[in-house]
Order: C-alpha cells, then structure tokens, then sequence
C-alpha cells in the first residue's frame, strides 16, 4: 500500500469542538479510502507527539488555518518539510479558514476528504523568520485587519478562485494611512530607514523570493524581490499581522524565502 493510502489524521479539538459532524464525515471518508490512523490530540504538546509519530504516512489535518499553521510550523522547527505532503480537510469557522481556501484546498468535508485521499501534492514556498516561525500567505505592518473582500460574481467564481490563490502568495495590501518608522532591508539593500516615516510594509513569497514592499506615506511604493528581508523598528519595536495571527512587539525581525519548502495536496 502507496503512503498516500496509509494516512495518519490528526483531528484539532477545536475543529470538533466547533462543528463534530464535519470531523466525523471527514473520519468516515478518509477511514473508508484509506488506513488510517486517527489521532484525537488534546492540546498541543498531544498534536506534537502525534505528528512526531507519523512515520511514513501521509498526513491529514482536520482543523483550521491556525492547525495547518501549526503543522507546518513544528515540522519546519524539526527540519521535516521535506518528509511528505500535508493535507488539510478545512473545518472551523468561516474567518478561519481563509488561508485554507486561499491555498486552493477544497471547502467542504467530503471533497477535502477526497482530495486528501487522491489529490496531488503541489510544492508552495513560504516565509520563515528568525524565531522559527512560518508564514504561507503574508504579513503586513501595521497589524491592521484588512477590509472585507466583495463576494465575487457566481459567473466569474473559477477566475475569481484563482485569483485569490495568486493573491495570498503576493504582498497585501496596506491601509493604514499612519506613520510609522520602520528600517527595511531587503538582501541588505536599505529600501527605508527610521527617519522617513512609511505608513507600511507588506511582505508574501513568490517565485522562491520574498516580494516586500514599502508603502509610502503619499501613496508612492518601493518593491524589491529578496531572499531575505530584515525590518528595524524604534525602541517600542513594531507589530505585524502573518497569516492573520498578530505577533510583537519586536524591535527586530528577519524573514528569509524558502522555496518550494513545503508540499500541500490539492486536486488534482
């Protein structure tokens, strides 16, 4: 039996917590197309151990963006990226999930399910900071919510999609008008510095390469594409919003691009 049919599904309490039927279809799927293994983790540290224990299984999330975070997270810290394709059956509620959908992964239970059983693994690069931790869409300073996207027409849906999943690769967009003072190094070239206010930064992976760019206060913008870009901020240090989650305050950070780091089964 192919490791792609010998899964270990590693279910996040929140996920059954908020919707148990969409887990149990999900388990119901997954456990008729496959061997699997199920894992019920309780916390973290019980998440942790499971996924450690995986061995040569394909593994399966059921839960939200922040459980795909923390999967991709703890094997990034292990150096494991590379030890197999991640699926995610998406279950949680509607603002968690973005990242999810973003990325292509199929919202409803029995399809995720499937495309986890049969599905192709796509390999995605993403972001990692000096502190080990991962971004797979992007980050902004300020941490500001962005605004709500307009639904998208049914009759252009497919463009749409598509669209959304070239987009959470790309810089956000910034909409605070604000100063803020902010040193930002790109590859060590010096695109902004703490005496020329900006009123943000918006950073995403493409292409292998981190594509930051500086938001001017009078609508102007630097871009540069990198490797690695470090942002300096005054003493009270800076807040940044990655993947949704708001981190900081840290005075310094540093974001390095790893290219095809990590492998997402998709549709095929």
């Amino acid at each position: 039996m192919s490791a792609a049919h010998q899964l270990v599904v590693l279910i996040d309490p929140v996920a059954r917590r908020i919707d148990g039927e969409s887990v149990r279809i999900a388990k119901d799927v997954l456990c008729a197309g496959a061997q699997a293994k199920i894992c019920w983790p309780q916390g973290p540290e019980e998440f942790a151990r499971a996924l450690a224990r995986r061995g040569g299984r394909r593994t399966v999330v059921v839960g939200d963006d922040q459980a795909l975070l923390r999967t991709v997270t703890l094997l990034h810290r292990e150096r494991e990226l590379d030890r197999g394709a991640l699926a995610l059956v998406p279950v949680g509620a509607a603002d968690s999930l973005e990242l999810a959908r973003s990325l292509g992964v199929p919202m409803g239970a029995v399809a995720a399910a499937r495309a986890a059983l049969d599905g192709t693994g796509h390999r995605l690069d993403l972001l990692a900071d000096d502190s080990d931790q991962v971004v797979l869409g992007a980050l902004r300073i300020p941490a500001v919510s962005p605004p709500p996207a307009p639904p998208a027409p049914p009759s252009v849906w497919g463009a749409a999609r598509s669209l959304v999943r070239t987009l959470v690769r790309a810089p956000a967009p910034v909409t605070a008008a604000v100063a803020h003072r902010l040193r930002v190094e790109a590859d060590g070239v010096l695109l902004s510095d703490l005496d020329r206010p900006v009123a943000g930064v918006s950073i995403g992976s493409a292409d292998g390469l981190a594509q930051v760019v500086v938001h001017g206060r009078a609508g102007e913008r630097a871009r540069a594409a990198a490797r690695a870009v470090t942002i300096s901020g005054p003493v009270g240090g800076f807040r940044y919003r990655a993947d949704q989650v708001v981190a900081g305050p840290v005075r310094t950070r540093t974001w390095t691009a790893l290219a095809g780091a990590w492998e997402l089964v998709l549709p095929g």
